[in-house]
């Protein structure tokens, strides 16, 4: 079963600005990736982070993923508004391997 997670709303919470030194609190919202609601499985232990994973100057989204230990990647976009939108869910990669974390239950 999926469902939206607070985590994903939390991850709305921070500010449209792209500058890291920016981060401001909005109105929590829905957060979509690529057109779609992102969403975690249960029970929800997703951890959302944002960082500049790419390396590219532009803040990407990483939601954990409980049961495979895998992590979401939603590689951040730059919008003609300077509010931060997010690409479709691609998995974190290692080499060529999708990276997991060893379970921990």
């Amino acid at each position: 079963m999926k469902f939206v997670s607070s985590a994903a709303v939390v991850a709305a919470l921070v500010g449209s600005s792209l500058a890291a030194a920016d981060y401001e609190f909005n109105e929590p919202q829905i957060m979509k990736a690529g057109g779609k609601v992102i969403e975690v499985e249960s029970p929800g232990y997703a951890a959302p982070c944002l960082a500049d994973v790419d390396g590219d100057g532009i803040r990407d989204l990483l939601v954990g993923q409980y049961s495979e230990g895998k992590f979401g990647f939603y590689k951040g976009l730059k919008t003609e508004d300077g509010t931060l939108a997010f690409a479709a869910r691609e998995w974190l990669k290692a080499g060529d391997e999708i990276a997991k974390v060893p379970g921990m239950w």
